[in-house]
């Protein structure tokens, strides 16, 4: 007889479950709906609070659960519809005890853990504005967002010399790129800018004429040179802005004077910028109470800011200074509670609203027709906004797929797969189907093209070529982990470059054609994370880690390297911000929640040359037809919707 103890099912540990979760969160809990830490915090505030009754214990939940989606709030008029399980089994969501809609928003607003409505009570952790429900700190992050935003919309710049902005425009837009002197123009006339567009359309030399001309202005009127700041969520953005403004600065047809002070500017992270803190992870040095002193602000890839860090961001720059934001609303948004890009584009993602006055003084200084639309009443937000729609970097079958996936069209987005174009490669399989092997030749041949390139630069020491041939192709995956995940191709890869490269050999940490990913900035050796770089042989013997800087080479012994990463494959949420020669995308389940239509265009729009996707037709038209929602009502407050 066995003398092991019998473990029933419902004795097994389960770290999502809580066993004795009361009332409402139970069912939720048990269904997966609700994860263990928001059934937790939910009940802790209801002790605080006095609180028992089980339907806003259970709202209270869902707050919590919010922002760990990616949510400013939870919406209880749609979550039913709406929400996503954690588990892989599918669930009968209207199964599920829903509390009736409208008693349980009256319930809500009679709890003494919630403020009711706009004016509600300032000390209770969450705030219940219509069917919206916040947790206290992202309501008052949306509210500041949106109050400075508006304040700096309403008025026009103040001091701007026209004629001088208008030769200005003149002499650096002379060709035919209507939008970008308009977004030029917009940043040098209004306190708040917005430069938009996807990638290949000319945001950052436009920032860095905006740049040019803010210098021509301020030496007109005889004031001191401008202070200037340059940032981006993250450290390898911000060395790729900096870098494009100087690229850019070097060809302007600009004097000495302005170009050296482009050439002079640098970028950083917005926690750096912002003074970053050691004692706390959402508090800064420049606040409320200590502003910055530039007098503009340009922050790039403004998709990845979370709510909570443009927040700390508006509140610390100058009433009087100029905030410009750049970047691609259609790309993912950030990791952290948000779609900040996104909600102030608003609708003017599909054509310019401007109120009649700043559209006329728009067509003033630039000499050229302003097709606006009115705005809703009493907004003014876009008065700065302008899209950058010509593409430079990328065309033909790469720029009509891009397109089709932005629009959500579904079936045109199919029909250029299905043309078979130079460009785009269709691989119409799902890659964990065992029969799905011997389909992916393509991918199979442009890995180890690429990877033989790698490794042959690599071992002749040869820094700039094997950098090259590493950014000449990437594989991305929507996953880490699985059958779809970065994880899994990684070796997959490495298998077929073992296979394909003669003396390859991925044995030990560090080898000769190693690609390398930094996983954390480190100041101190100017690297930051998400650069990408190779080992290559050393003259003496050995190895080296090379990576690239403003068309420089460093190069560090590997000792010095500790938060390193192989990237044969990488996610696509990290590649976000970089372009690369030929990239081929692994596309998981249809069912996938993370399938969506900002990462299919996010990742298409990562290849210059080539594309090569690997998925099925349902799993394609499952991301189209899936825009992210981020339930927020900064969108509301900016533009009235």
């Amino acid at each position: 007889m066995s003398t092991h103890p019998v473990v029933l099912e419902s004795d097994r540990f389960d770290v999502h479950r809580v066993r004795h979760a009361p009332g409402l969160l139970r069912p939720f809990n048990d269904a997966g709906v609700l994860g263990a830490a928001e059934v937790h915090v939910a009940l802790r505030l209801g002790k605080l609070g006095v609180e028992r009754h089980e339907a806003v214990l259970l709202a209270a939940a869902f707050a919590v659960r919010a922002p760990r989606l990616g949510h400013v709030c939870t919406d209880l008029a749609t979550i039913r519809d709406s929400v996503l399980i954690d588990v892989d089994q599918p669930i009968d969501l209207q199964a599920l005890p829903w509390p009736e809609i409208s008693d349980w928003v009256k319930r809500l607003s009679s709890s003494p853990i919630v403020a009711h409505g706009l004016e509600g009570p300032a000390d209770r952790p969450l705030r219940l504005v219509g069917t919206k429900l916040y947790l206290d700190r992202y309501w008052r992050d949306e509210r500041r967002v949106a109050a400075d935003l508006n304040a700096r919309s309403e008025p026009a710049a103040a001091g701007v010399d026209a004629e001088v902005l208008t030769e200005g425009l003149t002499r650096l837009f002379g060709g035919p790129e209507p939008d970008q002197r308009l977004a030029a123009a917009s940043a040098v006339l209004r306190r708040f800018s917005v430069v938009a567009g996807g990638p290949g359309t000319g945001k950052t030399t436009t920032v860095a004429a905006i740049l040019a001309l803010l210098d021509e202005q301020a030496r007109t009127a005889g004031s001191p040179p401008l202070m200037v700041a340059l940032a981006a969520p993250t450290g390898k953005a911000a060395a790729r802005l900096e870098q494009a403004v100087h690229t850019a600065a070097a060809s302007l047809d600009v004097g000495d004077g302005t170009r050296k002070r482009l050439l002079d500017t640098h970028a950083s992270t917005l926690h750096r910028l912002l003074g970053w803190r050691p004692d706390s992870s959402v508090r800064f040095r420049h606040n409320q109470s200590n502003r910055l002193p530039h007098d503009v602000v340009v922050v790039d890839e403004t998709s990845m800011v979370s709510l909570s860090l443009m927040a700390r961001l508006v509140e610390a720059v100058r009433p009087g200074a100029r905030l410009v934001l750049v970047g691609d609303p259609e790309q993912l948004a950030s990791v952290e509670a948000g779609a900040v890009l996104g909600d102030i584009v608003g609708p003017a993602a599909t054509g310019i609203l401007m109120r009649t006055p700043a559209a006329k003084q728009l067509s003033e200084v630039t000499h050229q027709e302003v097709s606006a639309t009115a705005p809703p009443a009493g907004t003014s937000v876009g008065d700065g906004i302008v899209i950058l729609r010509r593409v430079h970097r990328f065309g033909g079958g790469i720029a009509a797929l891009a397109e089709a996936v932005q629009k959500g069209d579904a079936d045109a987005a199919i029909a250029v797969l299905a043309l078979g174009r130079d460009d785009v490669r269709w691989i119409p399989v799902d890659v964990a189907d065992p029969g799905s092997a011997t389909t992916l030749a393509p991918m199979r041949a442009a890995v180890i093209d690429a990877g033989r390139r790698v490794t042959e630069a690599a071992r002749a020491g040869q820094a700039k070529s094997a950098l090259d041939a590493l950014g000449s192709f990437r594989l991305l995956c929507a996953h880490r982990r699985g059958p779809y995940g970065v994880a899994t191709w990684m070796t997959n890869v490495e298998n077929w470059l073992a296979a394909g490269i003669d003396g390859f050999a991925a044995g030990g940490t560090w080898y000769v054609g190693r690609p390398l990913l930094v996983t954390e900035n480190d100041y101190g050796l100017g690297l930051f994370n998400g650069d990408t770089g190779v080992a290559i042989a050393a003259p003496g013997g050995g190895v080296v880690a090379t990576f690239e800087r403003r068309g420089e080479f460093l190069k560090f012994s590997p000792t010095k390297l500790a938060n390193v990463d192989t990237v044969y494959a990488m996610t696509v949420h990290k590649s976000q911000g970089s372009q690369f020669g030929t990239v081929a995308v692994v596309l998981p389940d249809p069912a996938s929640p993370i399938l969506t239509r900002e990462l299919l265009y996010t990742a298409v729009t990562r290849a210059r040359e080539r594309l090569i996707l690997t998925g099925t037709e349902t799993a394609i038209r499952a991301a189209i037809n899936r825009p992210i929602t981020r339930p927020s009502g900064l969108r509301s407050w900016l533009w009235g919707q």
